[in-house]
């Protein structure tokens, strides 16, 4: 009995490895689109809504320099629509495991839009026009807020994948209280390093393969989408809880 239940423990373990690996892509795959969106786009992001709604601050104050007002408006609203949309998708359960399959779901239909901004972005040759470009906002938004709403029913502690800020306040505050384990606290780095990664990646992309940046987000995306319909498909009940695996460890 004592081996069936380390053994239960042990796979518990492996699929928050595994669920920490897919957090961590995409976060390089929102940098990634940020990182796009605001030097290809207009200077608006898709996921990072903080930024955007300091931006529309500017545009009502009449900053000459802010971005436009409709693309501002573009991402925001997309995003909120998915969001509302993940929401409705992502019914929080008891006994779901670490990544319930409905997250996956959410994330997998977040591909649509994906693939639908990939298909005008190649159409307009790279090259889209003003409109266009508010199209590409609203669509990778779209992604970026069914993406968030998902993550976040997963409910890890400081992981949102599309922003940093409160990322750094959990890391900086387990550090200073010594109040979180080696895991969390590499969980925690591991989003910021990545959200770097994408960022950089993202750059990169524009400066030397400008036609292909817009792939790689959607590339990460089918691959954490292909990665948790076969390693993290939802588990039975006693599988599902770390703490009862411990408790039950505890009293052999």
């Amino acid at each position: 009995m004592q081996s069936e239940l380390v053994a239960k423990c042990h796979d518990q373990l492996n699929d928050l490895r595994v669920r920490d690996l897919l957090l961590n892509a995409l976060t390089v795959s929102s940098g990634a689109i940020d990182a796009i969106s605001f030097l290809a786009l207009g200077k608006v992001f898709s996921a990072f809504m903080t930024g955007n709604i300091a931006f529309f601050g500017l545009r009502v104050a009449g900053a000459t320099r802010a971005p436009g007002g409709v693309a501002i408006f573009a991402a925001m609203a997309a995003f909120a629509v998915g969001v509302y949309l993940s929401t409705r998708i992502v019914k929080a359960s008891e006994n779901s495991g670490v990544w319930p399959q409905r997250v996956t779901v959410a994330i997998g239909l977040s591909l649509i839009s994906h693939a639908v901004f990939l298909a005008v972005w190649f159409a307009s040759y790279g090259q889209p026009s003003v409109d266009v470009a508010h199209v590409l906002l609203a669509l990778w938004g779209l992604a970026m807020g069914m993406q968030s709403a998902a993550v976040g029913t997963l409910q890890v502690e400081g992981v949102f994948t599309t922003a940093a800020t409160a990322t750094i306040i959990f890391l900086v505050a387990h550090i200073t209280n010594w109040s979180a384990t080696v895991a969390e606290r590499r969980r925690l780095a591991g989003v910021l390093v990545s959200l770097f990664i994408g960022a950089t990646a993202g750059g990169l992309l524009l400066v030397h393969a400008l036609i292909y940046a817009r792939v790689l987000p959607f590339v990460i995306t089918v691959v954490t989408v292909a990665t948790a319909s076969i390693a993290l498909r939802e588990k039975t009940t006693t599988r599902n809880s770390p703490q009862s695996t411990h408790g039950r460890l505890a009293q052999h």
